[in-house]
């Protein structure tokens, strides 16, 4: 009898897998010809490969728990959630702009990815600071001269062995994009950070400890 029931269970368990894998490979084809069709991307949109970057450092690191500041029109927000989709993961998004929160609601559905993410229209100064988290990974893409602020607002709430990634941000040239705040994280004890040149410029900085 004990025998029995295994052998169900093992083909049950069998069954539900290969029906799972069958759901990722039908969502996977969805994203992919989502972006066929929505090859040329504007209004503050991440360039592709920093998208690819964030899909990398999100499934690599089997991150579940993603806050994006600043959506746009989603095209970053759909990288990430694809990821998602394969860690088990949500992600809450943020974008004061009533038509790219609109518009990224539809990018969101077509691409087949809106039952993964959060979408929320609202200030993110006001929003970040009340949000309760844990998060492990945050992506901020918003107002640069507030990019500080909503580190320190979110770096309690984001786990450690997380990581906080910042769009527009390098150390190429004399001074580089966004230079002071680079400096303020590269600063940190409790976080390691460097800098992604190959696409729009990004700093990642990996959480070591709690402050």
């Amino acid at each position: 009898m004990k025998k029995t029931i295994f052998i169900w269970m093992t083909i049950l368990s069998s069954i539900s897998c290969s029906s799972q894998q069958t759901a990722q490979s039908d969502l996977d084809k969805k994203v992919e010809a989502f972006f066929r069709d929505h090859s040329g991307w504007y209004d503050m949109n991440v360039p592709s490969s920093d998208g690819k970057l964030l899909y990398e450092l999100i499934l690599e690191n089997n991150y579940q728990q993603v806050l994006e500041i600043g959506t746009s029109t989603g095209h970053s927000t759909i990288w990430m959630a694809w990821a998602l989709s394969k860690t088990g993961g949500k992600l809450i998004t943020i974008d004061i702009d009533k038509n790219r929160h609109q518009e990224a609601l539809e990018n969101f559905k077509e691409a087949g990815l809106d039952h993964i993410i959060d979408a929320r229209l609202a200030d993110a100064h006001t929003l970040v600071p009340e949000l309760k988290g844990p998060f492990d990974f945050v992506f901020s893409d918003a107002d640069k001269g507030w990019y500080q602020n909503y580190f320190e607002a979110v770096d309690p709430k984001l786990k450690v062995g997380g990581c906080y990634a910042t769009h527009n941000v390098s150390d190429r040239g004399v001074r580089g994009s966004n230079y002071s705040y680079l400096q303020f994280l590269q600063a940190l004890d409790h976080y390691e950070t460097s800098v992604d040149n190959s696409g729009g410029g990004m700093a990642i900085s990996f959480k070591k400890a709690n402050k």
